[in-house]
């Protein structure tokens, strides 16, 4: 059995777990999150600051070069926000960007100074890792860390996204020139063992974000595509607009077959989760003879359906390739001032749940 196939997750019924677990009073809880622009900075950390008595903050502020000033404003009123429900909390600034040579170094930069905070005033009992508003290039090491370091009979660790898809995809990144592998999640795709295995690429789609894949398409170099398509989904013509927006590059330059779509419940990561499981296990058997199979993961949409993805890549070691972000820019149409009108997703990922 696979380790999350029966896993605890809570999506409609979130806010409740939230107020029912956190409110007793044995949970010592630390809450890393992000710090940015995003207006989901805060709220997972409201709801949980709303019933834990016994709570404290880590929060990563990713600083990109030549921030435009509407950015650097709404950063700065989520850390006031943040400070003020978690007083006392650490806002760490972590410069994704080398400033000598622009390598990218923002995990390996966090994973320095990451755990020692975490472990200052003791070992708390409930990990939360609220990755609502931290890019993928930063929020995948820090759950292999986190997962690495403490999921072996250690305290309770939580995995919690504020979703919201159009948001995701109104938010224009502009990224670097060169792909990569997230770090620590190569998954050994540039080791000779793996030169021959025949390659099946799993691109999660989202609007305007044609550029970017493109050019994770050419460094994938894999033989198949298998786009991730959400269903179902709030909004029940999303797979047929991304489909309708991606039409050219679904034809001619990827040649997906009709029939290698991937469907995946919007807001279930687990879903997607044992999708990509079955389907890693089925080419396995079906390629072991002739160089063995690799997939290779590229989930830049919807932050849920990461989620799965990302379950699946530390349970198989998969390569997650992506183009690290340089700037963003705003959507036109600002987002919902209420927190309620974004669904929260969470996924227990280690601790009593599986005694």
């Amino acid at each position: 059995m696979s380790t999350w196939e029966n896993g605890v997750t809570h999506g409609e019924d979130a806010p409740s777990f939230i107020q029912e677990y956190f409110a007793r009073r044995d949970r010592q809880v630390l809450v890393i999150g992000g710090a940015g622009f995003d207006p989901r900075s805060t709220v997972v950390t409201a709801s949980i600051a709303a019933v834990a008595s016994q709570r404290r903050g880590i929060y990563v502020r990713e600083e990109r070069p030549n921030p435009a000033a509407e950015l650097l404003k709404r950063a700065e009123a989520n850390v006031a926000r943040l400070t003020q429900l978690m007083p006392g909390c650490q806002i760490d600034p972590i410069e994704i960007f080398d400033k000598d040579d622009g390598a990218v170094v923002g995990a390996k930069r966090l994973m320095r100074r990451i755990a020692p905070l975490m472990t200052n005033g003791g070992v708390p009992t409930d990990i939360v890792l609220d990755l609502s508003a931290l890019s993928i290039g930063i929020s995948f090491p820090l759950v292999r860390y986190v997962y690495e370091t403490f999921g072996r009979n250690g305290p309770n660790i939580h995995l919690f996204v504020t979703e919201d898809p159009n948001l995701d995809a109104g938010i224009s990144p502009e990224h670097t020139d060169q792909p990569m592998y997230v770090p620590g999640f190569d998954g050994d795709a540039a080791l000779d063992q793996q030169s021959h295995a025949t390659r099946l690429w799993i691109p999660q789609l989202v609007r305007n974000r044609r550029e970017a894949l493109r050019r994770i398409h050419d460094f994938v170099h894999a033989e198949e595509t298998c786009p991730i398509l959400p269903f179902p989904a709030r909004n029940l013509r999303s797979s047929d607009e991304l489909l309708e927006h991606y039409i050219t590059e679904i034809t001619d330059s990827w040649e997906v077959d009709p029939r290698n779509y991937i469907y995946a419940a919007e807001q279930e990561p687990l879903d997607l989760y044992r999708t990509l499981l079955r389907l890693d296990d089925a080419r396995k058997r079906v390629y072991q003879a002739h160089g063995g199979s690799l997939l290779v993961l590229s989930p830049i949409g919807s932050r849920a359906l990461a989620l799965g993805a990302l379950l699946a890549a530390l349970e198989r070691n998969l390569p997650v390739a992506y183009l690290e972000s340089i700037s963003y820019a705003l959507p036109a149409t600002p987002p919902p001032a209420e927190p309620h009108a974004w669904p929260t997703v969470h996924i227990w990922l280690t601790g009593e749940a599986y005694a």
